[in-house]
């Protein structure tokens, strides 16, 4: 027994048997989420085609739906409240084809889903909750924050239509980017007087909601990073890496309006990074100056003639007005049409 125990191979082999053990229950926690989820579509199917019948959805839809959370309640347990049995209609009403509900999502992410009226914003949030691997509750807050709309409203109906297909892709600098980022996981309060200092503190206590709001590929560089050149020093508030992109991302805050001056400040920092700190295989690095206040004219003007890739765009600690998003997204739908 003593040499096993101080046999490195022994110890090996239990780590192994550890790691195959996890793997398992992790397979085996995945496929009973996917049968959870193909079963209620069944179910869906059957009260579907119940109702198709006869004239139960016309005149007794709601009738029968409570009747099917108390039978089904008593006759197999917990899971069948008029919510669940409402939820589980829907899911076969809106996935009437069965392979097309994904089996990498619990039966939790389509309860939020299916809260979603409009096919293109659902299908937005389906493909980012698969992509991104989202958590119920990340689903939860990217809704609240009206994700699907602050990137929709940036773009054209085609662009619309690829974004609620397939995701957010980023493939060129622009589409990394969102105006307003909302950065209500900050948690500072209305009227409080905070300062750019505070703001760059409280983001990097909540690095994680911070990456998720950025989007896919953003990798945390570093904070107040240090440039040194001709006997001066400048730091740059936060800088992160695009993995998708290839590209160092260079972040500064501003709690009052952007000036011309803070423009040429982040093009200074920009030029550095291309010479001093990308590698070889590195693309041209990104500015993104974040504001609470905007001025779109002097910023136009600023940016004009720059070679560097600067953009600017405001921040909001509070959930955007989210009948504005829409409107504003309904009528570039109807402006192509």
């Amino acid at each position: 027994m003593n040499s096993l125990s101080n046999n490195t191979d022994y110890d090996q082999l239990i780590q192994t048997i550890g790691q195959t053990l996890q793997a398992g229950r992790i397979r085996a926690y995945r496929m009973a989420q996917q049968i959870a989820v193909q079963t209620r579509w069944e179910i869906g199917r059957h009260i579907v085609e119940y109702e198709q019948k006869g004239s139960e959805k016309a005149e007794y839809g709601s009738y029968l739906l409570d009747r099917l959370a108390k039978d089904l309640t008593l006759a197999y347990g917990k899971g069948f409240t008029r919510t669940n049995v409402v939820y589980i209609r829907k899911l076969f009403l809106l996935y009437p084809i069965g392979q097309t509900v994904s089996d990498q999502l619990t039966w939790s992410h389509y309860c939020e889903l299916l809260t979603l009226d409009d096919n293109l914003e659902r299908g937005f949030y389906e493909q980012q909750s698969i992509r991104e691997r989202w958590s119920v509750s990340e689903l939860k807050r990217q809704k609240k924050s009206a994700l699907f709309l602050r990137l929709a409203k940036s773009r054209d109906k085609a662009g619309i239509l690829k974004l609620a297909a397939q995701g957010q892709i980023p493939e060129t600098p622009d589409e990394i980017l969102r105006d307003p980022y909302i950065l209500d996981f900050l948690q500072i309060p209305e009227q409080h007087r905070y300062s750019e200092a505070e703001i760059e503190a409280r983001i990097i206590e909540h690095l994680q909601h911070f990456l998720l709001e950025l989007g896919k590929g953003f990798t945390f560089v570093g904070r107040q990073y240090r440039i040194s050149f001709g006997g001066r020093h400048y730091r740059v508030d936060l800088v992160f890496y695009h993995r998708i992109l290839r590209c160092f991302v260079l972040i500064d805050l501003k709690i009052d309006e952007v000036e011309h001056g803070d423009i040429g400040q982040m093009n200074l920092y920009l030029n550095y990074f291309q010479k001093e700190e990308n590698l070889p295989d590195d693309n041209a690095p990104i500015g993104i100056i974040l504001t609470a206040h905007k001025n779109d004219v002097l910023v136009e003007y600023a940016l004009g003639g720059l070679s560097n890739q600067i953009f600017v765009s405001k921040y909001q600690l509070y959930l955007p007005d989210r009948e504005l998003l829409e409107t504003q997204v309904r009528l570039i739908m109807e402006a192509e049409d």
